[in-house]
């Protein structure tokens, strides 16, 4: 589906812990998927602000996202109240890949969790075999919504063992850069495809200003692609991690 502007208004708005409240938004927009994005516009602000789907409604087309207060953005955000407009590109990005006989494990790291929420969702409606493990610095972030959840530690600690114990054949992940370089590692390691979405400052959120660029390895040559439009999914085994 290709992206277009939408004028939703707030159907509810939520604080669900201590910095991060959920946005549910109803507009026309008639399908998303897991791991896509949307990109909204903020009163004097220049540049949009990206946001990772953490749910959708397909009947009552209501998209949810979460935000995590951060800056003049994400406050105007928080402070908006039911039936508020607001204004949205949507959907941007690619999606994630199903495998239908595979187990799969969702790794979430902090807000890294929303479209790990959504691909759980769209996962059990496809009786896919899934397993989400999530991890947080305190208490007082927890966002809920996963089968296991890591507090104060690394959402990595004892990666190994839990892939072993749930026969995993899939990964998918969503945090900072440096969990998901590490979960790409182990596993390369373990010879199972691991598929990350990458959480980058966008400025166009289209692939226009190209300023979210990575490199990826692919037929041993190396190229720069665009998280906003190539992605924000990638394999994990073809980026070139600084």
């Amino acid at each position: 589906m290709k992206s277009k502007n939408y004028i939703g208004k707030i159907k509810s708005i939520k604080k669900i812990n201590k910095d991060v409240y959920k946005l549910d938004i109803c507009s026309d927009i008639e399908s998303c998927k897991s791991g896509q994005f949307i990109s909204v516009l903020c009163p004097n602000k220049t540049l949009r602000r990206p946001f990772s789907i953490c749910d959708f409604d397909r009947e009552n087309k209501i998209l949810s996202i979460l935000i995590k207060l951060k800056g003049e953005g994400t406050k105007y955000l928080s402070s908006l109240k039911e039936n508020d407009e607001i204004n949205f590109l949507a959907p941007l990005g690619n999606s994630f890949e199903f495998f239908k006989d595979k187990n799969a494990l969702l790794v979430g790291a902090g807000i890294g969790i929303a479209p790990m929420l959504f691909l759980k969702k769209e996962m059990e409606e496809k009786n896919i075999n899934n397993y989400l493990i999530s991890g947080f610095k305190t208490e007082d972030e927890i966002i809920k919504g996963s089968d296991k959840v890591i507090v104060g530690g690394s959402v990595l600690d004892d990666i190994e063992k839990l892939i072993k114990e749930k026969n995993i054949d899939v990964i998918y992940s969503c945090g900072p850069m440096i969990v998901l370089k590490k979960l790409s590692q182990t596993a390369k390691k373990l010879n199972i495809p691991c598929y990350v979405a990458l959480e980058r400052v966008m400025a166009c959120s289209i692939g226009v200003c190209r300023g979210c660029i990575i490199k990826l390895v692919k037929n041993n040559e190396i190229n720069n692609f665009s998280v906003c439009k190539d992605g924000p999914i990638f394999k994990g085994e073809e980026i070139l991690w600084d």
